[in-house]
């Protein structure tokens, strides 16, 4: 291998690295950095910034941080709330499918933060080890991103496969058909075949006797509704629905509107603007504090990710197209499930569904050799989708580390071979279950 090949791949994962051990927008700082480097230092030409990308997460914000604002998303969560509450016998049922679909809602994992706290309550009531379902809960949030309508990586999926005849209400539809399912046959295979008895974790049996663990809390009753929380939520569920229309009304097999003037990313730009305008006019909401949103403050985070990582990958990628395609489609041709297992490691390094899908989905097209003419291979890119979501392998991302500090039974507690945690077994079963699904379903649909 020539030296400057070697030492481009040193830039590439020792700024992914970096990125890493900054955590949060530093991922983002490191990525950019890999790019001067491999630009000024190596003579690479620098790739494209993923733009289109960045502007629906910054318009997606723009509708939840005023979402938030109204109280929608505390009318949501208190929803959810209430049907753990009502069937506790079922929390590690309930408690995926609650985080998945605030996650596929809002377009977010993080929405999982407001729920920890309930399915402590609620599994500790049930003598049930709250590690359970919160484990199952967490990797929901963060599977369910493949499956959201305005999530930056679905939306970057869609786009890069849309030229080769895939439609977004059809990627929409597999993933979540997948992805659902996956999760509820991960949450049937963890309440069946592991120890779900609290009682029985000699950790909070110690934890118990000290006097840290305290008794299960009733519902919480000065909860007060925001005025406008109704209304918003109603306002930005019409809004997606009508997104998800419009992308149909547009695409090649349905084609019900023609000529197409506005095209699909910026109709879900303008959907979302709209959304946004529409809750700030009808629920009063004071613009100025929407910049003090925990979703504002998630969503600039994701934007500069994205902006450094899916940057430094597309400008190696761009550098070493025929090297790449020549390794990638004798491999993945022949074994079809490594890009999945490439997806997996990868989202591991970028911690980011959206900059994993940026960064390898174009180089993967160019290795398959998919053109409008031949996309027989595309399936293979669906099916392996759900694998960017294995954010819970380091257990340092937010909502994993959120689960571990609520929960005082101490039953969700990281180990210390650092991967022996809760998390690790669930999220690996989720998305090879989801994947498996994928390669079952995907040519079905296409």
């Amino acid at each position: 291998m020539d030296i400057y090949v070697i030492m481009q791949v040193i830039i590439l994962f020792g700024a992914i690295f970096l990125g890493v051990r900054l955590g949060g927008m530093g991922i983002g700082y490191a990525g950019g950095l890999g790019v001067v480097l491999l630009s000024l230092g190596m003579g690479m030409f620098p790739g494209q910034i993923p733009w289109d990308v960045i502007l629906i997460i910054m318009s997606a914000i723009a509708a939840i941080c005023a979402l938030q604002l109204a109280g929608g998303l505390d009318y949501l969560v208190r929803i959810a709330e209430n049907i753990l509450r009502k069937n506790p016998k079922h929390i590690n049922y309930l408690a995926p499918t609650v985080t998945y679909f605030l996650t596929i809602l809002a377009g977010t994992g993080h929405t999982a933060f407001s729920m920890i706290p309930v399915i402590v309550e609620v599994a500790k009531s049930e003598n049930i080890k709250p590690s359970v379902p919160l484990s199952i809960a967490v990797v929901a949030s963060q599977i369910g991103i493949t499956a959201s309508p305005v999530s930056a990586a679905v939306v970057a999926m869609s786009g890069f496969l849309e030229p080769f005849g895939v439609s977004y209400p059809t990627l929409l539809a597999i993933c979540i058909s997948t992805t659902f399912v996956a999760v509820l046959l991960t949450a049937f295979i963890m309440s069946n075949f592991l120890n779900n008895d609290l009682s029985s974790d000699p950790v909070y049996q110690e934890r118990l006797a000290a006097g840290h663990v305290a008794p299960p809390r009733e519902k919480s009753s000065d909860f007060q509704l925001k005025p406008g929380a109704k209304t918003s939520v109603l306002i930005f569920l019409v809004g997606i629905i009508c997104i998800v229309f419009y992308a149909t009304a547009i695409s090649k097999n349905i084609g019900l509107i023609k000529p197409v003037i506005f095209g699909r990313n910026d109709a879900i730009i303008g959907f979302m603007m709209i959304i946004a305008a529409a809750i700030t006019f009808f629920c009063k909401i004071d613009t100025a504090q929407l910049v003090n949103t925990s979703t504002f403050k998630s969503g600039l985070s994701a934007c500069v990710c994205v902006l450094g990582v899916a940057w430094l990958g597309d400008t190696f990628v761009k550098g070493h197209i025929p090297e790449i395609k020549a390794l990638a489609s004798s491999m993945v041709t022949a074994y079809p499930f490594l890009l999945a297992v490439a997806f997996f490691f990868a989202s591991t390094l970028l911690y980011s569904q959206a900059a994993t899908t940026q960064a390898l989905v174009p180089a993967v097209i160019l290795a398959l050799g998919i053109t409008p003419e031949n996309t027989g291979s595309v399936y293979i890119i669906i099916a392996s989708f759900a694998a960017v979501s294995a954010l819970f392998v380091l257990p340092t991302y937010p909502t994993l580390l959120g689960a571990v500090q609520m929960d005082d039974t101490g039953s969700t507690r990281i180990g210390n071979l650092v991967f022996n945690h809760p998390f690790f077994i669930p999220g690996v079963l989720a998305i090879a279950i989801a994947v498996a699904l994928g390669f079952v379903v995907a040519p079905l649909m296409l």
